[in-house]
Protein backbone atom coordinates (compact mmCIF):
# COMPACT_ATOMS: atom_id res chain seq x y z
CA UNK A 1 0.00 0.00 0.00
CA UNK A 2 1.42 3.21 -0.80
CA UNK A 3 0.98 6.81 0.36
CA UNK A 4 -1.51 9.22 -0.12
CA UNK A 5 -0.95 12.74 -1.45
CA UNK A 6 -2.89 15.72 -1.03
CA UNK A 7 -2.78 19.03 -2.85
CA UNK A 8 -3.82 21.94 -2.11
CA UNK A 9 -3.13 23.91 -5.12
CA UNK A 10 -2.61 27.82 -4.94
CA UNK A 11 -1.52 30.82 -7.53
CA UNK A 12 1.45 31.18 -5.48
CA UNK A 13 1.60 28.40 -2.71
CA UNK A 14 0.91 24.79 -2.99
CA UNK A 15 0.06 22.93 0.23
CA UNK A 16 0.53 19.60 0.82
CA UNK A 17 -0.16 16.74 2.79
CA UNK A 18 0.80 12.87 2.88
CA UNK A 19 -0.39 9.57 4.78
CA UNK A 20 1.34 6.97 6.19
CA UNK A 21 2.15 3.79 4.20
CA UNK A 22 -0.62 2.34 5.45
CA UNK A 23 -2.83 5.13 4.80
CA UNK A 24 -4.18 5.48 8.03
CA UNK A 25 -2.72 9.19 9.44
CA UNK A 26 -2.46 12.25 7.36
CA UNK A 27 0.21 14.57 7.82
CA UNK A 28 0.95 18.03 7.10
CA UNK A 29 4.47 17.93 4.40
CA UNK A 30 5.17 20.87 3.13
CA UNK A 31 4.58 24.19 1.12
CA UNK A 32 6.21 24.99 -1.77
CA UNK A 33 5.84 27.93 -4.53
CA UNK A 34 3.40 26.90 -7.38
CA UNK A 35 6.34 27.38 -9.69
CA UNK A 36 8.26 24.93 -8.01
CA UNK A 37 5.58 22.24 -7.33
CA UNK A 38 6.45 19.80 -10.57
CA UNK A 39 10.22 19.70 -9.23
CA UNK A 40 8.87 18.99 -5.81
CA UNK A 41 6.72 16.47 -7.12
CA UNK A 42 9.47 14.63 -8.94
CA UNK A 43 11.88 14.35 -5.96
CA UNK A 44 9.11 13.39 -3.99
CA UNK A 45 7.64 10.68 -5.81
CA UNK A 46 10.91 9.38 -7.01
CA UNK A 47 11.78 8.45 -3.13
CA UNK A 48 8.31 7.73 -1.81
CA UNK A 49 5.74 5.32 -2.75
CA UNK A 50 2.49 7.00 -3.55
CA UNK A 51 -0.45 5.38 -4.57
CA UNK A 52 -2.97 8.53 -5.14
CA UNK A 53 -2.09 12.24 -5.31
CA UNK A 54 -5.79 14.25 -4.17
CA UNK A 55 -6.08 17.18 -5.53
CA UNK A 56 -8.58 20.24 -4.07
CA UNK A 57 -11.72 20.97 -5.82
CA UNK A 58 -12.93 24.43 -5.28
CA UNK A 59 -16.44 25.11 -5.32
CA UNK A 60 -19.17 27.58 -4.70
CA UNK A 61 -21.92 26.93 -2.67
CA UNK A 62 -24.00 25.65 -5.34
CA UNK A 63 -21.82 23.32 -6.31
CA UNK A 64 -20.45 24.98 -9.34
CA UNK A 65 -16.50 25.39 -10.27
CA UNK A 66 -14.80 28.55 -8.84
CA UNK A 67 -12.79 30.71 -10.24
CA UNK A 68 -9.60 29.47 -9.13
CA UNK A 69 -10.76 26.01 -11.24
CA UNK A 70 -8.83 27.66 -14.40
CA UNK A 71 -5.73 27.49 -13.11
CA UNK A 72 -6.01 23.84 -11.04
CA UNK A 73 -7.82 22.57 -14.24
CA UNK A 74 -4.64 22.62 -15.96
CA UNK A 75 -2.29 21.61 -12.96
CA UNK A 76 -4.61 18.63 -12.89
CA UNK A 77 -4.22 17.77 -16.44
CA UNK A 78 -0.27 18.05 -15.81
CA UNK A 79 -0.45 15.57 -13.30
CA UNK A 80 -1.91 13.27 -15.33
CA UNK A 81 0.22 13.65 -18.21
CA UNK A 82 3.46 13.26 -15.84
CA UNK A 83 2.11 10.39 -13.67
CA UNK A 84 -0.04 8.27 -15.72
CA UNK A 85 0.43 5.51 -13.30
CA UNK A 86 -0.70 7.36 -10.23
CA UNK A 87 -4.24 7.72 -9.43
CA UNK A 88 -5.49 11.23 -9.11
CA UNK A 89 -8.58 12.06 -7.78
CA UNK A 90 -10.19 15.38 -6.77
CA UNK A 91 -11.90 16.27 -3.66
CA UNK A 92 -14.23 19.03 -2.81
CA UNK A 93 -11.98 21.67 -0.82
CA UNK A 94 -15.18 24.28 0.19
CA UNK A 95 -14.02 25.74 3.76
CA UNK A 96 -10.94 23.95 4.20
CA UNK A 97 -9.08 27.26 4.41
CA UNK A 98 -11.51 28.26 6.99
CA UNK A 99 -11.25 25.26 8.97
CA UNK A 100 -7.50 25.22 8.83
CA UNK A 101 -7.96 28.94 9.76
CA UNK A 102 -9.66 27.94 12.82
CA UNK A 103 -7.84 24.82 13.77
CA UNK A 104 -4.64 27.33 14.88
CA UNK A 105 -6.74 28.80 16.88
CA UNK A 106 -7.96 26.16 18.53
CA UNK A 107 -4.37 25.06 18.99
CA UNK A 108 -3.46 28.09 20.35
CA UNK A 109 -1.32 29.40 17.49
CA UNK A 110 -0.41 33.51 18.00
CA UNK A 111 -1.36 35.59 15.75
CA UNK A 112 2.05 35.95 13.47
CA UNK A 113 2.03 32.59 12.85
CA UNK A 114 -1.55 32.27 12.08
CA UNK A 115 -0.85 35.16 9.24
CA UNK A 116 1.92 32.54 7.64
CA UNK A 117 -0.36 31.82 4.52
CA UNK A 118 2.31 29.29 4.00
CA UNK A 119 1.09 27.56 7.40
CA UNK A 120 -3.08 27.49 5.91
CA UNK A 121 -1.75 25.85 3.27
CA UNK A 122 -0.42 22.79 4.58
CA UNK A 123 -3.42 22.46 7.28
CA UNK A 124 -5.80 23.08 4.66
CA UNK A 125 -4.02 20.51 2.85
CA UNK A 126 -3.84 17.94 5.53
CA UNK A 127 -7.90 18.47 6.50
CA UNK A 128 -8.46 18.04 2.59
CA UNK A 129 -6.45 14.73 3.25
CA UNK A 130 -8.38 13.77 6.49
CA UNK A 131 -11.84 14.07 4.79
CA UNK A 132 -10.83 12.52 1.47
CA UNK A 133 -9.65 9.51 3.70
CA UNK A 134 -12.90 9.59 6.03
CA UNK A 135 -14.99 9.75 2.84
CA UNK A 136 -13.39 6.25 1.80
CA UNK A 137 -14.27 5.16 5.38
CA UNK A 138 -17.57 5.62 4.55
CA UNK A 139 -17.97 4.95 1.05
CA UNK A 140 -16.77 1.39 1.76
CA UNK A 141 -13.66 2.37 -0.94
CA UNK A 142 -10.35 1.28 -0.02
Amino acid sequence: MGRIMAIDYGRKRVGIAVTDELQMISNALTTVHSKDIFAFLKKYLSEENVETIVVGEPRKMDNTHSESEQFIGPFVKNLHKLYPETKIERFDERFTSKMAFQTMIDSGINKKARQDKGTIDKISATILLQSFMESKQISGKH
